[in-house]
């Protein structure tokens, strides 16, 4: 019957990608047997309920092969139709051109950017250890599931791989198991003319457990690899499955012109004879397909029956670690959450990395499940929870990564980790190297997922390591992704209130932009409130003359260099936008009463100034950063580039 159905999935998906005259059909050809066998034997899900905590994930990180993820979904019962099916790559359907989480049911991530979806399996699978270790007790164990995943030869040639499979080996996570499809063929033709290495070898060296030279349309020997694969717990296990991909179809199997165009109708026919499926109906579902279906969809329903069953009376025996459970799931905060957050103590003048790196302790104590760690960096970004213990082989019953220089992967767990559930993931690196993981960050703010980025040493004033560590356009490249909150906190008490609203934060990622150098206190004229509209007045003044428009280091800046216009008899109003697209969505009302109508209106940012423009008329002026920096001290640089009170004031004044 599992072939049966593997060569079910085949006819859907060449129909599919026909249909639409768009799409992938080698990838689901050549690995219907794979995807047949996880979902309706080896796979622990219900398609009744996609979002079951201790389902098994999995995740096709080769996302280009999204017909076969969607054919295996219909096919197992969920909430995807064959009318769905043959609206794939249409324009407001269940099926896009790849799988989108919450778009699809039964979608765990989002999956394209090739590698991507192999480092969140990573994260789940991580995610599903450490709560396994906090919640599973020795009576009962509600948290006991696998991450499988499919990648292709694309996957393998991506760094990411490399990077997430590094640290996944040196992390034990005996749960992973990833299926490579093997078949020798990319889009620009066979794999040798750029990727002749050794992969088995290179995941033995990364501590995995290698099963090889499986065949990838052999049900039997896949089944096999992968009971091999759950017996070995303390490594994760590649099978390497030896696939023809297009399988089946009389002239184009084997070949790259399978990869990324429709077969055509007339091998679509061939295909479908050379399979047994009738050549004249498109979308077939035989009878028997369909009883199997319904008969393993009553399995799967009273497999998670079960688990509630378990759950109900670990439940009743836990009470404590019950309600931790609910609010982790729940990413619920503490009642008084922000009241505590903002009240607590930090002297000034302090850099806001330490500011963050104190507030950080203090959120970590009121959020139980707040997880995280830096790229190697933990030190100078602030970010190591003191307190906790950090995640080894041997110990998942901590709350520190040890990411490693791995940037990238870094922040593709971090979101597997968000999107597996019952943990919230924060990342941190030197604020020139978020270039690093922006693939990943680009993905968490597509998923909605509330990742928190501490991106430190924050401009010119890094100083003495100069230009290649010397953030310039990178604050504004963050600014320019949908959905990412970007906070550059000016003085302690910013950096308090941009953590409050990171962690309030539940349906998109939060990066914090902080300063390597000392900042004041700043007096604010009406209290931090504005800040959760992205921007207030800082220093008002009667008749003000200019208003100077700035966040981060820039807002102390601004303060001087009103000391210095007062002198000349020039009043100076003070407002700081710490996060712009918030600012800016608070309405134009709010926006002008903020501003003012002064006769100059100055935008400060070391960094390049383009979307300041928004907020500034004509006349105005920007004061930025529009070169690399210098290697030096970072006051000297500063002062270099004509960031003092001094150089600033003169400039407005001749303005004005």
């Amino acid at each position: 019957m599992l072939k049966q159905i593997a060569n079910t999935v085949r006819g859907l998906s060449a129909d599919a990608v026909q249909a639409a005259n768009s799409g992938h059909p080698g990838l689901p050809l050549g690995c219907a047997d794979i995807g047949a066998l996880l979902y309706q034997e080896v796979m622990k899900h219900n398609p009744a309920n996609p979002t079951w905590a201790d389902r098994d994930r999995f995740v096709l990180s080769a996302g280009h092969g999204s017909a076969l993820i969607y054919s295996l979904l219909h096919i197992s019962g969920y909430d995807l139709s064959l009318e769905d099916l043959k609206n794939f790559r249409q324009f407001g359907s269940k099926t896009p051109g790849h799988p989108e989480y919450e778009d699809v049911p039964g979608v765990d991530t989002t999956t394209g950017p090739l590698g991507q979806g192999f480092a969140n399996a990573v994260g789940m699978a991580v995610a599903e250890r450490m709560m396994a270790e906090k919640y599973n007790t020795d009576e009962f164990s509600i948290v006991d599931h696998y991450t499988y995943t499919l990648l292709g030869d694309g996957c393998m040639m991506e760094g990411i791989t490399s990077e997430a499979a590094s640290l996944a080996g040196h992390l034990g996570l005996g749960r992973l198991i990833a299926i490579y499809d093997d078949n020798e063929i990319s889009i620009g033709g066979s794999t040798d003319i750029t990727f002749t290495e050794n992969v088995p070898a290179r995941f033995k060296s990364y501590d995995w457990h290698v099963i090889d030279a499986v065949d990838g349309h052999d049900i039997d020997a896949l089944r096999a690899a992968i009971e091999e694969g759950k017996k070995v717990t303390d490594k994760p296990t590649l099978i390497v499955a030896h696939t023809k991909i297009a399988c089946g179809a009389p002239t184009k199997e084997g070949t790259s012109a399978a990869h990324g165009a429709p077969l055509g109708d007339e091998e679509i026919q061939g295909l479908k004879e050379n399979i047994g499926l009738p050549a004249d109906q498109k979308f077939y579902v035989s009878e028997e397909v369909a009883e199997a279906r319904a008969k393993r969809a009553e399995e799967l329903a009273r497999l998670e029956e079960e688990w509630k069953a378990t759950f109900a009376k670990w439940a009743a025996a836990n009470p404590e670690l019950k309600a931790e459970w609910d609010q982790a799931q729940n990413l619920e905060l503490p009642a008084n959450f922000k009241e505590v957050i903002s009240n607590f103590e930090i002297e000034a003048p302090i850099a806001t990395r330490s500011s963050s790196g104190a507030t950080l302790q203090k959120v970590a104590d009121e959020v139980p499940y707040l997880v995280g760690g830096s790229a190697d960096l933990a030190p100078s970004n602030k970010t190591y929870l003191d307190k906790y213990a950090e995640i080894q082989k041997d110990n998942y019953n901590g709350r520190n990564f040890r990411f490693g220089v791995r940037e990238h992967a870094m922040g593709a767990i971090a979101n597997g980790i968000s999107l597996h559930g019952g943990l919230r993931p924060f990342v941190s690196t030197f604020h020139v190297f978020s270039d690093y993981l922006r693939p990943a960050i680009r993905m968490a703010a597509l998923m909605k997922q509330p990742v928190v980025y501490v991106f430190t040493h924050d401009s010119i004033y890094v100083g003495e390591d100069g230009p290649t560590h010397q953030p310039i356009e990178h604050t504004e490249a963050l600014r320019l992704i949908p959905n990412l909150q970007v906070f550059r906190p000016a003085d302690e008490e910013e950096v308090k209130a941009a953590w409050v609203a990171a962690m309030e934060k539940t349906d998109g990622p939060t990066v914090l932009v902080l300063t390597r150098q000392n900042l004041p206190h700043l007096d604010k004229v009406g209290g931090i409130g504005g800040f959760y509209k992205g921007g207030y007045v800082v220093k008002d003044a009667d008749n003000a003359d200019v208003t100077l428009i700035a966040c981060g280091s820039e807002v102390s800046l601004a303060v001087e260099t009103a000391e210095l216009l007062a002198k000349e008899g020039k009043e100076a109003k003070i407002v700081s936008v710490p996060e712009r697209s918030n600012f800016a969505a608070s309405g134009t009302e709010y926006v002008e009463e903020v501003l003012g109508d002064t006769e100059l209106r100055v935008a400060m940012e070391v960094g390049v100034a383009q979307g300041w423009y928004q907020f500034l008329r004509p006349q105005d002026m920007t004061i930025s950063m529009e070169t690399f920096g210098a290697s030096g001290p970072g006051e000297q640089v500063a002062k270099h580039f004509g960031f003092t009170a001094e150089d600033v004031a003169e400039k407005i004044l001749a303005k004005l």
